[in-house]
C-alpha cells in the first residue's frame, strides 16, 4: 500500500500551537533512549539539562545571555521566512558583525577614545551584517540564485576572515601567540546589569527587538505586506507589494540583527575576538525561529529554552561526564521534529490500496 502526504483542506489553529509541544516531548523521549544507551541515567540526566540549571541563580542569569544572540538573530530570521525568504546564513552574518565591530575596538585600543566608541562598533556591526545578508539576496532578485545556497556558503567566508585577522594582523602580540585580539578597553564594552555577574546590555536590547518586531508585524501595514507575501504570493501581487524588494528589506534587517548579536557577543561575554565566538548561534537561531512559531514572543521563549540546553549541556557533562556534542545531538532533534509536526499540520497521511488489474481472456 502506497504512503502519500495529502494536502489538508484547512489547518488547525489548536494543533499548530500545540505542535511545538509535542516536538519538545518527543525529543525528551528520544534523547532519553540516547542517554540509556551511552550508559547513562536517562532521568539524572534530563534533570541535569532541563531541572539543575533553573535552580541556581547564577545558571539563570547565563540563560539569559546564551538566549540574547538566539533571540535576536531568530528575530531577523522570522522576518525573512514570514516573507518566504530562506535566509540560512546569519551565522556568517554573525561572524561579520564581530568582525566589522571589533575593527572600531583594535584601533581605538588604548587611545583613550570616549563614550562613543561602543555605539560605534554597534552602528558599525549592523550594518555590516545588513550589507553580507543583502549580498545573497541581491543573487535572487538579479539572478535569480538559490539564496539558500549562497547565504550559507558566505558563512565559510566569514569565518575564515574573522580567522586570518586573530592570526594574522589583529593578533595580540601580548598574546604567547595565541589567536586572538587584546582585551578591548573598557568603553568598548557592553556595560553589566548587574556587577560581578555576566548579565549584560544586550539582553535588554534584545527585549527592545522582540516587541519592536511584535509591533511590525501586527500593528503596521509592512507587517501586514510580509504576512501576505509569505503566505499568498498571488494575492502580494495583485495588491502591489513588491515580492523583490521585500526581499531585500528582511535580508537588511534580518543581517543587521545577527551583526548586532556578533558584536554584542565579542564585547560582552568574551571581551575580545577570537576564533569560536559562537557555538553556532547563527544555525540554531533556526530552530528558535520554527520552534517559536515565528511569532516574537514564541521567539523568546523558544530562545530561553535553547538557551537552558547549553547551561544543562555543560552541566551534565561536568556532573555526570556527558559528552557536550549531545546538545547539538539534542538540537538536531528537536528541529527534525519540529518540521515533522508541522509538516503533519499542512498534510495527512493517507494510505492508497493497490488498483486490482483484471486479466480479461478471449476466446
Amino acid at each position: 500500500m502506497p504512503l502519500v502526504l495529502e494536502q489538508r483542506a484547512e489547518r488547525s489553529t489548536a494543533i499548530a500551537l500545540t505542535s511545538p509541544l509535542i516536538a519538545i516531548a518527543l525529543t525528551l523521549v528520544t534523547m532519553g533512549v540516547l542517554f540509556a544507551l551511552i550508559g547513562k541515567n536517562p532521568l539524572a540526566a534530563l534533570s541535569a539539562y532541563f531541572i539543575a540549571p533553573l535552580t541556581d541563580a547564577y545558571s539563570l542569569q547565563e540563560i539569559a545571555v546564551k538566549a540574547s544572540p538566539l533571540v535576536l538573530i531568530a528575530i531577523g530570521l522570522a522576518l525573512c521566512y514570514l516573507a518566504n525568504a530562506w535566509n540560512i546564513g546569519a551565522e556568517g552574518q554573525f561572524l561579520i558583525g564581530a568582525v566589522a565591530g571589533s575593527w572600531i575596538a583594535v584601533t581605538t585600543q588604548g587611545t583613550d577614545a570616549g563614550a562613543w566608541v561602543l555605539p560605534a562598533m554597534l552602528l558599525c556591526a549592523a550594518a555590516a551584517g545588513a550589507l553580507y545578508a543583502l549580498i545573497p539576496a541581491i543573487c535572487r532578485v538579479r539572478f535569480g540564485a538559490s539564496e539558500i545556497l549562497t547565504s550559507l556558503m558566505l558563512v565559510y567566508v566569514a569565518d575564515l576572515l574573522l580567522d586570518y585577522l586573530v592570526r594574522g594582523p589583529w593578533r595580540d602580540p601580548n598574546g604567547f601567540n595565541f589567536p586572538t585580539t587584546a582585551e578591548f578597553d573598557p568603553v568598548a564594552t557592553v556595560p553589566l546589569l548587574i556587577e560581578g555577574s555576566r548579565l549584560h546590555l544586550g539582553v535588554v536590547l534584545t527585549l527592545i527587538a522582540v516587541a519592536a518586531a511584535f509591533i511590525l508585524l501586527g500593528r503596521t501595514i509592512k507587517g501586514f505586506e510580509i504576512r501576505v507575501v509569505g503566505v499568498a504570493p498571488r494575492a502580494a501581487r495583485f495588491g502591489g507589494f513588491n515580492a523583490d524588494q521585500l526581499v531585500i528589506l528582511t535580508f537588511a534587517v534580518s543581517g543587521a540583527l545577527a551583526g548586532l548579536a556578533g558584536i554584542i557577543e565579542v564585547a560582552g561575554p568574551v571581551g575580545h575576538l577570537q576564533p569560536g565566538i559562537s557555538p553556532g548561534y547563527g544555525f540554531t537561531a533556526i530552530i528558535v525561529a520554527f520552534l517559536g512559531r515565528l511569532n516574537p514572543i514564541g521567539i523568546l521563549i523558544a530562545g530561553l529554552f535553547l538557551a537552558l540546553t547549553f547551561i544543562g549541556g555543560e552541566q551534565a557533562q561536568i556532573a555526570m561526564k556527558i559528552p557536550l556534542d549531545m546538545t547539538k545531538v539534542f538540537q538536531g532533534i528537536l528541529l527534525f521534529y519540529v518540521l515533522a509536526c508541522d509538516s503533519l499540520i499542512l498534510y495527512r497521511i493517507q494510505w492508497i490500496a493497490p488498483q486490482r488489474t483484471v486479466a480479461h481472456g478471449t476466446r
